[in-house]
């Protein structure tokens, strides 16, 4: 959970439209990834983790579930800090976040481009879901959604466009579409190259979970990937929750969140100074 560079003081969201898309070739990405160790970086059970450039963007963003979801065809999604994120896939939101933070805590347990096999019950109990019949189908369409996605992701780090699909392969059916007891899941070894131990941010799984889907989980694990999380407007956050709201209709939702966080124990206080929002974690 660590910043090799300064974030902008004000909060805002920066677009570099004209950043080089590639300055490493195809062949050089490829070895760096075949250099790099198989596994993911380990964390303890009570944790979830998420590269920092995910956490401080709208990718998994938190419109109303009523909404029906956009196709997105390599659209620029917001971002907190230096880089850029383009996106082409079904619009992610919370419910995809929370159920991608539990599979990759599964996948780093096993090399990467390797199958995992879970059962789809011990999934859902993990996510602290109702055990319903309709969240099996909910949890089967969120591996597909993801599986369909195509994520451009450059910053300083990278030094480059990291290009990768959260889910490279996924199958809940044999060939005569029965359901297999056991689900498989497949993430690419390119994975690796954004979860770099230095930008990475670990959270309260139980917190985490606990917290409804909306602009508390989303800026749950933004302030996360901050030890020290500095004043960021107003309009900024908007645009990282990915709100379609009025202003002053979210202003009026965000201080609900902001209650929220106080209540778990995750902010310790927070405040509006004009048009800034000033939090100070708990720890």
């Amino acid at each position: 959970m660590h910043d090799k560079y300064s974030p902008h003081t004000d909060g805002s969201i920066r677009f570099n439209s004209n950043a080089a898309e590639i300055s490493e070739s195809f062949e050089q990405i490829l070895a760096s990834i075949a250099a790099m160790p198989k596994y993911l970086p380990d964390w303890p059970e009570g944790q979830r983790a998420m590269p920092n450039e995910i956490l401080r963007s709208a990718l998994f963003n938190c419109r109303n579930r009523k909404q029906p979801r956009m196709f997105m065809k390599d659209i620029e999604i917001a971002l907190i800090g230096d880089g850029q994120v383009i996106y082409r896939g079904e619009e992610l939101r919370q419910d995809d976040e929370l159920v991608w933070l539990h599979l990759i805590h599964l996948i780093k347990k096993l090399p990467l481009g390797e199958c995992v096999e879970f059962t789809p019950y011990s999934f859902i109990k993990s996510l602290g879901w109702p055990m319903k019949g309709q969240n099996y189908e909910r949890l089967r369409i969120c591996f597909s959604r993801m599986q369909a996605t195509a994520i451009r992701i450059q910053s300083k780090r990278l030094d480059c466009f990291i290009s990768v699909s959260l889910i490279h392969k996924f199958r809940s059916r044999n060939e005569q579409n029965e359901n297999l007891s056991r689900w498989q899941v497949w993430v690419g070894e390119e994975m690796r190259l954004l979860f770099d131990e230095e930008f990475l941010t670990r959270m309260n799984w139980e917190l985490r979970k606990s917290l409804p889907d909306g602009i508390a989980s989303k800026l749950f694990g933004y302030w996360a990937s901050h030890r020290q999380p500095y004043p960021v407007k107003l309009a900024t956050l908007v645009k990282l929750c990915g709100s379609e709201m009025s202003t002053k209709h979210f202003k009026v939702e965000l201080k609900k969140a902001l209650d929220l966080l106080g209540t778990i124990g995750f902010l310790e206080t927070w405040e509006f100074k004009e048009d800034l929002v000033v939090v100070k974690r708990r720890y």
